[in-house]
């Protein structure tokens, strides 16, 4: 029978590729927010709306959904009023939410002050919160379509924040889904946490060979590394 431990022997590469996309200790602290920041070499705004449309297009092509599911604009910083927001309806036909026709509404008036942000989905595994581990019964596990925010961030949009966001910034959520510290870690649950950071490696790795980026760091809001946690995560069940 295979176990967390064999897991964890047979996937070290795996990991070791996890720890390359971020640089920082871990503490031990509870979950926080993921991100992936992007940056492009001579960038100019005007190449904004393509640079989003690519970024979008390498998440379809690991699993997540063709079409954006909202979109909106930003001025000045993000405590402000969207000078523009659409929730597009989910219709496979509604041709308005393909990420090229979307990104071109946004975008129609491109201030430098503002934040175009964009929500695509992508599946994710995630056990059944229906509670029947605790009468004894085994997890249930789903893929559950998860937002994800894509961003581009305008030169003079809260301060030049792009220095340190990255010139387009994708927020993946809380790093919940690639950790699971809410389940017993079983070999079950080892394989879906391993298929989650599979998509996010595979998604990082298309960005980095089809988006033209000249770097790029995943990063937590806490500076804790993804890769030290779930190392940590697995050995406690040893």
């Amino acid at each position: 029978m295979r176990t967390a431990k064999s897991g964890i022997q047979r996937h070290n590469h795996f990991l070791i590729r996890l720890a390359s996309a971020t640089g920082a200790d871990y503490d031990g602290s509870m979950a926080d927010r993921l991100y992936l920041s992007l940056w492009y070499p001579n960038f100019r705004f005007e190449g904004l709306p393509t640079a989003l449309i690519a970024v979008m297009r390498q998440l379809t092509a690991v699993g997540g959904e063709a079409r954006v599911a909202a979109a909106a604009a930003y001025p000045l910083a993000w405590n402000e009023a969207p000078l523009y927001s659409r929730i597009f309806v989910d219709d496979p036909d509604n041709e308005d939410a393909l990420p090229e026709n979307a990104v071109r509404e946004a975008t129609e008036q491109m201030y430098p002050d503002t934040a175009f942000e964009f929500e695509q989905r992508w599946p994710l595994w995630t056990p059944d919160s229906s509670g029947a581990a605790e009468i004894g019964l085994d997890t249930i596990w789903r893929q559950q379509q998860t937002k994800v925010h894509i961003v581009g961030f305008g030169p003079e949009f809260d301060d030049a924040s792009f220095e340190q966001n990255g010139h387009v910034r994708i927020d993946f959520g809380i790093d919940s889904p690639f950790l699971l510290d809410a389940v017993e870690l079983d070999a079950e649950a080892t394989r879906r946490v391993q298929a989650n950071i599979e998509m996010l490696l595979a998604f990082t790795l298309l960005v980095e060979k089809n988006c033209g980026i000249s770097s790029r760091l995943l990063w937590t809001e806490s500076g804790e590394s993804l890769a030290q946690k779930l190392i940590e995560r697995l050995q406690r069940v040893n």
